[in-house]
């Protein structure tokens, strides 16, 4: 077994590990270079093994999927800046609008094709 395949073995024995990484505390690359230093019995994973690690909290304005409800709509909208509010949606109406008189602009061009077929008859000499 190689040495990667040791390291996977390690962090499924240990799923603690993965909370590290997905929280933005450690990263694979560390954590398999600490694995190749020092193996898997040192006290350097002490910190890593023994206790969950610190979730980082987002702010209140944005609640997890489960936790919304009506009461928490309501909370948000009473913390909104209104006039943030309708920047964002005058801004993108002004895109949109952009947008729109692009599209309508390519699609008005006139057909200048002047293109005229010559007659089957008639040679390139003639």
């Amino acid at each position: 077994m190689s040495n990667v395949d040791n390291f996977k073995s390690f962090v499924r024995k240990n799923p603690t590990l993965v909370t590290f990484v997905r929280n933005g505390t450690m990263s694979w690359q560390k954590f398999y270079e600490l694995y190749d230093l020092y193996g898997e019995e040192n006290k350097v994973w002490d910190d890593y093994l023994k206790k969950e690690p610190e979730e980082k909290t987002t702010a209140s304005n944005s609640p997890s999927k489960s936790s919304l409800s009506i009461a928490n709509i309501i909370e948000m909208a009473k913390k909104m800046d209104a006039n943030k509010l309708q920047e964002g949606i005058t801004s993108i109406q002004k895109a949109i609008g952009l947008f729109g008189d692009m599209v309508t602009k390519n699609d008005t061009t006139p057909n200048t094709n002047t293109y005229e077929p010559r007659p089957v008859y008639r040679r390139f000499d003639d």
